[in-house]
C-alpha cells in the first residue's frame, strides 16, 4: 500500500487545540514495519516524539496506535494492524496519559524559567519518561535554592495564569528574548508563561498553570558539573504522595510512632541495632574463644566443623585455633545437606594443595594464598574429615 500524498504535510490539530482528543482524519498511505506498520493521515492528534517529550498514544478505528514520528513535516503512527488508504478513520489519542505530559512538560518551562532567571543556568538536558521527569542545569543549585525555586513555581500554578503560544515572523523574533536548547531552522513556535519563561518548544502545553495542579521537585543529584532534577507535577504528583504517605502510615504503625515523626523513630531504631550489633559482636568473639579452647588441637590439621557460623565468623575461629597452636587450622561452617563453606590457614605450612585436594574431592571451588584459603564443597562431614586426616602437609 503506497503513499498517495507525498510531499504533502501532515495538518497538525495538536497545535490548534492541546486538548483536543478526538479527530477525524484520511489514511494517505499504509506500509509493513515488520510486525507493525506506517500509517500516514492527511491530519492528526497525535503529537510525535519530539522536544523531549515521548509520542502519544492511542487508537485509530480500533487499531493500536504505538508510537508517532514525524519526518520533514509528515507523522507517521506506528500500529499493531493496518488501515485502508483512502478510508476515513476517527482518532482517539490515550487522554490521561496526553494531558500528564502537558502537565509535566508546562512545568518544566516554570521550572527552567525561573533558573534561568534567578542564577543564569540553561536547561542543558531535558527528558519527560513515563512515570519521571528530568532536567539538567549547567550550573550548581543547593538544596535551599531549590525549595525556593519550587515554592515560586507553585505560586505561578496558584496564578492559573494563561500559557500563550506564538509563531513570530523573523523580524519579530530577533527581538524577542527566549530560551532555546538548540538552533532552529525555519518557523520557531514560542511557548510563554507570562512572568516565567518564554522558550521555543514544540511540544503541546496545558492552555493554564492551574491545570498543572502541583509541581514537587523529588529529587537533584550533582550530574556533568550541574544539577539533574526530577520533578514530579499534577497526577503523578499525587501518586507519589499517595505511595510515600502509605509507606509512612506503615511504617509509622510498625514503630508505634506518628507519620511525621517517623524519621526520629527510625534514627533511634538505628542506634539501637547499632549496639546490639556492637554487643553481639563482643560476645561472639568472647563464644569463639571459649570453643577454641574447648577444641583440641591435632597434627596434622586442626578440623572444626560449625553450622551456626556467618559472615567472618570462620576465619577468626580458624585464627583463634592458629593461636591455640594448631599447625593447620580448617573450619567449615554448613551442613551436609546444603553444603560447607570452609577457610584453611597455617603460619607455617602451604595450605594450597590441601585446597585443591578437597576441591577435587567433594566438588568444591576457591583458592587463596599459601597462608590462608576459602571456598565451598560438597560433601559428609565425616568423608571430609578422613580426607583432612590422611593428607601429608609440607611446610612451607
Amino acid at each position: 500500500m503506497e503513499f498517495t500524498g507525498s510531499g504533502k504535510e501532515t495538518g497538525k490539530l495538536f497545535y490548534e487545540d492541546s486538548h483536543l482528543r478526538e479527530f477525524d482524519a484520511q489514511v494517505l498511505s499504509c506500509t509493513a514495519d515488520g510486525a507493525a506498520y506506517q500509517i500516514v493521515l492527511d491530519q492528526t492528534a497525535f503529537f510525535p516524539e519530539g522536544g523531549g517529550q515521548y509520542a502519544d498514544t492511542g487508537y485509530l478505528d480500533g487499531v493500536r496506535v504505538l508510537d508517532v514520528h514525524e519526518k520533514n513535516g509528515v507523522v507517521r503512527h506506528k500500529t499493531d494492524a493496518p488501515l485502508e488508504p483512502g478510508s476515513c478513520v476517527h482518532g482517539r489519542i490515550d487522554w490521561e496519559e496526553r494531558f500528564e505530559k502537558m502537565q509535566q512538560h508546562t512545568g518544566e518551562h516554570i521550572i527552567s524559567g525561573l533558573v534561568h532567571s534567578r542564577f543564569g543556568y540553561n536547561n542543558v538536558g531535558f527528558h519527560l519518561g513515563a512515570d519521571y521527569c528530568t532536567m539538567d542545569f549547567d550550573g550548581p543549585i543547593s538544596p535551599e535554592e531549590l525549595r525556593r525555586i519550587e515554592w515560586e513555581a507553585n505560586r505561578a500554578v496558584a496564578a492559573d495564569l494563561e500559557i500563550r503560544v506564538s509563531c513570530p515572523s523573523k523580524a519579530e523574533l530577533e527581538k524577542l528574548e527566549y530560551r532555546s536548547k538548540i538552533e532552529i531552522e525555519g518557523q520557531v513556535r514560542i511557548v510563554t508563561v507570562p512572568g516565567y519563561d518564554v522558550c521555543a518548544c514544540c511540544a503541546p502545553h496545558v492552555k493554564r498553570t492551574g491545570e498543572i495542579g502541583l509541581i514537587k521537585l523529588v529529587n537533584r543529584m550533582n550530574y556533568k558539573g550541574g544539577e539533574r532534577i526530577t520533578m514530579l507535577c499534577g497526577f503523578r504528583a499525587l501518586r507519589d504522595y499517595e505511595t510515600k504517605l502509605t509507606n509512612a502510615k506503615e511504617i509509622g504503625a510498625l514503630l508505634c510512632e506518628k507519620e511525621d515523626r517517623i524519621a526520629e523513630a527510625v534514627r533511634r531504631q538505628k542506634e539501637e541495632l547499632e549496639r546490639q550489633k556492637y554487643e553481639n559482636g563482643r560476645l561472639l568473639q568472647q563464644i569463639l574463644a571459649y570453643r577454641a579452647k574447648e577444641t583440641p588441637v591435632a597434627d596434622p590439621v586442626t578440623v572444626a566443623f560449625a553450622e551456626d557460623l556467618t559472615g567472618s565468623a570462620p576465619r577468626e575461629f580458624m585464627n583463634l585455633l592458629l593461636d591455640q597452636g594448631a599447625p593447620v587450622s580448617a573450619v567449615f561452617a554448613g551442613s551436609d545437606d546444603g553444603g560447607y563453606r570452609y577457610v584453611i590457614g597455617s603460619r607455617s605450612r602451604d595450605v594450597r594443595p590441601l585446597g585443591k585436594e578437597l576441591n577435587a574431592r567433594f566438588r568444591g571451588r576457591g583458592g587463596g594464598k599459601p597462608e590462608m584459603i576459602q571456598g565451598s564443597l560438597s560433601g559428609k562431614m565425616e568423608e571430609i574429615r578422613e580426607c583432612l586426616q590422611k593428607f601429608e602437609m609440607t611446610d612451607k
